[in-house]
Order: C-alpha cells, then sequence, then structure tokens
C-alpha cells in the first residue's frame, strides 16, 4: 500500500499551500487509493509524531490552498543532524539520534514515500535521511521540492517561490518609496531577504523598475524621483566612501536617495566590526548568523545618512510581507510542473529534489541527493 508523507521546512516562501495543495490534488488523481498525511511543523512534527491526516473533504477542495499563502501544516527549522539542538528543544531525548527517531516515527507511520518541500537545508536533511533509512534497510523513496525565495539552489535553475517574492516586494515598495517625500532630504532604505544571494534583491529591483515605467506621471518628475539609486548585494564588495559621494551627488540632484539592500550585503564586516566590541553573534542551529538579530539596514543607513547629509533615514523590510504571499501565476505554473514530476517519482521509487537542472541543460528531472545541492555562499 502506498502512504504519502508531506512536510514544509524553513522559512516560508509564496509556494508552500499551493505545492501542498498540488500534491494531495495530483495523487488524488493518479493514485486515489494512497494514504495522505502532513507532518505538523516540518521535522519537528516528524520527531515528534505530530501529524495531520488529509480527509476526504481535504482532498476535495485541496484546490482552494493554491490560492493562500504560509503553509496549511506549518514550518519549523530543525537539522536531524544537529542532536544537541533536537535535545535542547525537547524533540528527543538525551542520547537518542534524531534520524533514528524520525526513522522509527516513519516506519510506525507506514510512510512509502516522503515529500520534503524546503530550501537547501531542508533538502540536504532530506538527503541525510534518505540515506539513513538506506542503511538500515528500509524502503522510503524522498522526494524533494526546492523552495526558497532567495533562488539560491544549486544546481537548480529556479527554486519554487522566487519569482512571486520579488513581485511582492516590488508591490510593497511602491508605497514605500513615496516616504521620501516626508522630508527635503530623505533616505530610504527597501532592506530584502537574501543571506549569500543577492538574486531576490536584483530581482525585486528589476520588477520595480518594470512596474514603474508602465505607470503614468508627469514627464522627467514623478518617475524620475520613484526610481532606485543603488543595489547592493552579497556578491559585491561595497566601497562605502566612494557610493557614500556618489549618493551625496544624487541626493543633491534630486532630495532623496532609494537604496535596495540584501539582507547579506556587508554582514561579514558587520559581524567582525560587533565581534571586536565583544559582542555575541547568535546562529541558528544550522550555523547561520541570525541576520535578523544584526540589524543590517539599520547598520547601513546610520553610516550613509551622515554622509549623504540626509534629514530623515527609513528603513523598511518586505521580507515577511513577499515572503508570506500566494503564489502568483508563473510561480503556480513552475509548482504544478515539479509536482507532478515529484508525485511521478514518488510512485516509481525514484528519489531526490525536483528541478531544472543547470548541469543537464535545464532539464526538469529528480536531482539525486548523492550530488552536492546546496546554497550559493557567495
Amino acid at each position: 500500500m502506498v502512504k504519502v508523507a508531506m512536510l514544509t521546512a524553513g522559512g516560508l516562501a509564496p509556494c508552500l499551500s499551493s505545492a501542498v495543495g498540488g500534491l494531495i490534488e495530483r495523487y488524488s488523481k493518479v493514485a486515489p487509493n494512497a494514504e495522505i498525511i502532513g507532518y505538523r511543523y516540518g521535522y519537528q512534527g516528524l520527531l515528534t509524531g505530530n501529524s495531520l491526516a488529509v480527509t476526504a473533504q481535504i482532498r476535495k477542495n485541496a484546490h482552494m490552498l493554491h490560492a493562500h499563502g504560509g503553509s496549511p501544516i506549518g514550518n519549523s527549522r530543525v537539522k536531524l543532524t544537529n542532536a544537541a539542538d533536537c535535545v535542547k528543544r525537547g524533540l528527543i531525548k538525551e542520547g537518542e539520534d534524531p534520524l533514528q527517531v524520525a526513522a522509527t516515527q516513519l516506519v510506525k507511520d507506514g510512510v512509502t514515500i516522503l515529500h520534503t518541500i524546503g530550501g537547501d537545508d531542508t533538502n540536504t536533511t532530506a538527503g541525510d535521511l534518505a540515506r539513513f533509512l538506506a542503511s538500515i534497510g528500509h524502503n522510503l523513496t524522498v522526494v524533494g521540492l526546492p523552495k526558497t525565495i532567495d533562488n539560491d539552489i544549486v544546481p537548480i535553475r529556479q527554486s519554487l517561490g522566487a519569482v512571486t517574492a520579488a513581485e511582492q516586494g516590488a508591490i510593497f515598495f511602491e508605497n514605500v518609496v513615496n516616504e521620501r517625500t516626508t522630508a527635503a532630504r530623505a533616505l530610504v532604505i527597501h532592506e530584502i531577504m537574501g543571506r549569500h544571494s543577492g538574486w531576490l534583491a536584483a530581482a525585486t529591483a528589476r520588477t520595480y523598475r518594470r512596474r514603474l515605467a508602465k505607470r503614468d506621471a508627469l514627464p522627467h518628475f514623478d518617475v524620475v524621483q520613484k526610481d532606485i539609486d543603488a543595489l547592493y548585494v552579497p556578491e559585491l564588495p561595497i566601497d562605502l566612501e566612494a557610493e557614500a559621494r556618489r549618493l551625496k551627488a544624487v541626493m543633491q540632484a534630486k532630495g532623496s536617495v532609494a537604496i535596495f539592500l540584501s539582507e547579506g550585503a556587508g554582514v561579514a564586516d558587520l559581524v567582525r566590526e560587533m565581534e571586536s566590541r565583544g559582542e555575541t553573534i547568535e546562529r541558528d542551529a544550522f550555523g547561520h548568523v541570525k541576520i535578523d538579530k544584526i540589524n543590517v539596514g539599520d547598520w547601513f543607513s546610520k553610516r550613509f545618512a551622515k554622509l549623504i547629509g540626509a534629514e530623515r533615514t527609513l528603513v523598511q523590510k518586505s521580507g515577511y510581507f513577499a515572503r508570506s504571499a500566494a503564489a502568483n501565476k508563473e510561480d503556480l505554473d513552475l509548482i504544478r510542473a515539479m509536482v507532478d514530476l515529484a508525485v511521478a517519482c514518488g510512485l516509481k521509487g525514484e528519489s531526490g529534489v525536483i528541478g531544472h537542472d543547470d548541469e543537464a541543460d535545464g532539464k526538469l528531472c529528480a536531482i539525486a541527493f548523492a550530488r552536492e545541492i546546496g546554497q550559493v555562499t557567495g
């Protein structure tokens, strides 16, 4: 008998609800007798045995999930190879192996296909789990779907949710940019998610400018005032002094400066500065710096405000707004294509992460966990 389990993990993205709905719809069509459950709050639910049964009513109305953001089964950040963190959070007992606990739960629940929907950490963990289960002789197919608004999973060309997040970030800034009119010399910084990759910041900027170009405005007035003056991403070094000189001239010419800032830009410099003052840098279970705790936008704003002579400075973050949206049409099309293949792979016992493989001419396929699947690191 086929029994399917799903879990969503990591941060939110505008694809989780639709991906869950799509999996339910597809299995209901091609394998209507398959039992389906969803582990609540990602790997946390797998470790604790907290799951939700997909009933006949849920199957009938699964299409409704395409109109929603967030995850209908909940997310968390849990690393199955970090036993100390799992013990600290009360997910396992001292001395237990999280992978063993997760494997035991899957066996207990009779799961034959596990779908993980998440980013590089989620799918790397899925790979760890698949290898562990194989080592103990349990036949389980693990098929991952790539979710991240940063679009930074190597070698996958386009991850689910990223296009929608860029669109929503652009919409967010269409209102925020008007704050430039509240002072004669205003500095407005739009901080955008992206730890190691500036893809989302760049895509948001591109989308914003395309939308701006289509809007009616007085010639050489409103559109020029609302344009972006700088874009900073983690992949490129920032010469603060040179940029300050350039932006000071921009401020003088148009009375305001608008910056798009990827949250990972300048983090290394900021961390070094904080550590030199003896401050402790908080990190998550995966060892990543908790960027929301170090306030990159505030650090940039304080430096640029003095150097360019800003009278008012405003930092606005679009991350939670953008990542919590429902998927747009472009993402919905991508979700459907990936979900169809994920279900097909699950039913024929082929494990891997679904994606357009950059190392195979962009072919949509199940990329084996044995290959290096990871995050862009700069």
